[in-house]
């Protein structure tokens, strides 16, 4: 049974007591649902009302595989996290599978028109993201001590999956880090003199080392110019630059570009990649710099090297150069 004071019904918990990655995943999702209502503990309310839900979502929402994954774990996250219930039926309902896309891929001349129509710190995070293949989150959590201009090497900590791994740094982005960093430095030393709290540190510690918050090597290379309210422990400190913020910088450049590819911040990371393979380097070191698992996710980039000027040449061409003889 969930614990004494338990909220009622999915529409309650969606409504504000709930964390707020349960609302984010699922009260979007609950709009003209039958199930909303329903008492979350009643014992009627079981498999087949779950799986009522859900194909409700693939039908008649017609939602992405993903956002019906996402309500599956956010089901899965209310039953066994805030709920305190154990439902094995739960458990054995199937994610749905996503279907295989090739990824968007800009040509280096559509990368550059979108570089210059960016500005200061944006253009420095676009041209990181494209020069190292790095993800966003991984780009914008960057610590000062995360980057080795000695060894020419930038250090991704804790990336997806908690790997760590070593990329180049692009010897033409230096001078333009160092500068960024001179920024950030300014903003480091404005923290200090005003007793403000530490950057936020992964994991635990915090509590292990209180005072390595405060110190330029764990300040972030990408800063806020303000300071917010960690949601978390209620602490004001300075944040790094919210992705939102760059996202919308992009999809502005992107249209100043006249390109009409769907691209965004991730499309430098697939541009990234399959440059490497045009230039010749083997599937491996592309596969390690990207931080893949398995080689298999990195072989996506192959399939797109199949199109244009790598592809079969169309039996259309070769009638057209008949033609013309």
């Amino acid at each position: 049974m969930p614990p004494k004071g338990a909220p009622t019904s999915l529409r309650s918990l969606a409504g504000g007591t709930a964390p707020a990655s349960f609302r984010a995943s699922l009260a979007p999702l609950l709009d003209g649902n039958a199930l909303a209502s329903r008492s979350v503990n009643r014992p009627w309310l079981g498999a087949a009302e779950v799986e009522a839900f859900l194909t409700d979502l693939a039908l008649r929402r017609q939602v992405a595989a993903s956002t019906h994954s996402q309500a599956l774990s956010a089901l899965l996250f209310l039953y066994t996290r805030v709920l305190g219930m154990d439902l094995p039926w739960l458990q054995q309902i199937g994610h749905p599978r996503k279907p295989a896309r090739l990824p968007v891929v800009l040509t280096p001349g559509e990368v550059a028109g979108i570089l210059g129509e960016l500005e200061g710190e944006h253009c420095m995070l676009a041209q990181l993201l494209y020069g190292t293949g790095l993800r966003i989150t991984e780009a914008l959590q960057l610590r000062v001590k995360d980057l080795d201009f000695g060894h020419g090497a930038l250090i991704v900590r804790s990336g997806k999956g908690g790997k760590d791994r070593v990329v180049m740094l692009p010897q033409s982005l230096v001078p333009g880090l160092r500068a960024q960093l001179a920024a950030a430095r300014q903003l480091w030393l404005a923290d200090v003199e005003a007793e403000q709290a530490g950057v936020e540190l992964p994991h635990a510690l915090e509590r292990k080392y209180p005072r390595a918050g405060q110190s330029w090597a764990w300040f972030w290379v990408f800063p806020q110019d303000h300071h917010s309210t960690d949601p978390r422990s209620g602490v004001i400190r300075r944040h790094h630059l919210y992705d939102q913020t760059f996202q919308r910088a992009f999809k502005r450049a992107v249209a100043a570009a006249g390109i009409h590819k769907p691209a965004t911040p991730h499309t430098l990371r697939h541009s990234f990649a399959t440059h490497l393979l045009q230039s010749g380097y083997d599937i491996r070191t592309v596969q390690e710099l990207l931080g893949h698992a398995d080689v298999a996710t990195t072989m996506i980039y192959t399939h797109v090297l199949k199109l244009g000027g790598g592809a079969v040449r169309s039996p259309l061409d070769a009638l057209a150069v008949q033609g013309a003889g």
